[in-house]
C-alpha cells in the first residue's frame, strides 16, 4: 500500500487533489481511500487530506500518521506546522510547492533525510490560469516521482470531472499544467 499525505490550506485543493488521485487509481484497478482532515472549515485554515492506494482491499479506516509520501501545497505551512511528521527518514518522499531548491528546503525541515523534490506549482498555474490553485500540477509531480498510474489516465478523470463544469478550455489548461508540473519537478 502507498499512503500519501496533502498538505494545504482551505481553498487549496487538498481534498480535490486526494480525491483526483484516487479516482485515478481505481480506473487502474487498485483499491483506494481518500478522506480530509480538518478543523473549522476556512479559507486559509490548515487542511490535510489523505490517500491509500494498494493492489488489495484497505481494511484500515484511519488517518495515516505514518505517509510514504507528504504532498505539500503550500509551503508556508512549514513556518507553523512539522510536515515532516510520520514521515521515514529515509525512505520517506517530500514533495513541495515551491520555488526553493531541495536543500533549501532540507535546512527548514530541520534536516529532514528523506528525499526531496520542488517544484513552483503556483507559478505554473498562475501563468497557465492566471489563478494560484497549485492542486492539479502537484499531482503531475507526484506521478512522475512515484509512477502510481499513468498521467494519459489522470487527464482522462480530469476531463471527465472538470469539462462540464469549467469548459474545455479551462479543463485542457490544467492538464497543460499537470504535464507542466510532471516535466518541471526536481
Amino acid at each position: 500500500m502507498i499512503k500519501i499525505r496533502f498538505n494545504g490550506r482551505g481553498g487549496q485543493g487538498a481534498k480535490t487533489a486526494a480525491q483526483l488521485l484516487v479516482g485515478t487509481a481505481i480506473q487502474k484497478g487498485k483499491y483506494i481511500q481518500a478522506f480530509p482532515e480538518y478543523g473549522p472549515e476556512r479559507r486559509g485554515a490548515p487542511v490535510k487530506a489523505f490517500a491509500k492506494i494498494d493492489d488489495k482491499p484497505i481494511v484500515s479506516r484511519e488517518p495515516i500518521d505514518n505517509p510514504d509520501v507528504v504532498v505539500v501545497i503550500d509551503a508556508t505551512l512549514l513556518e507553523s506546522e512539522n510536515i515532516c511528521k510520520g514521515l521515514d527518514e529515509k525512505k520517506g518522499i517530500l514533495i513541495i510547492n515551491t520555488p526553493k531548491s531541495g536543500e533549501e528546503i532540507r535546512k527548514e525541515t530541520g534536516g529532514f533525510g528523506g528525499k526531496i523534490y520542488t517544484v513552483n506549482a503556483s507559478h505554473i498555474t498562475m501563468e497557465l490560469l492566471g489563478i494560484n490553485l497549485p492542486n492539479t500540477p502537484m499531482l503531475g509531480a507526484l506521478l512522475k516521482i512515484t509512477n502510481i498510474v499513468d498521467i494519459k489516465v489522470l487527464e482522462g478523470v480530469i476531463k471527465s470531472k472538470f469539462e462540464k463544469k469549467i469548459g474545455e478550455k479551462k479543463t485542457q489548461l490544467n492538464i497543460d499544467a499537470i504535464q507542466r508540473a510532471y516535466d518541471e519537478v526536481n
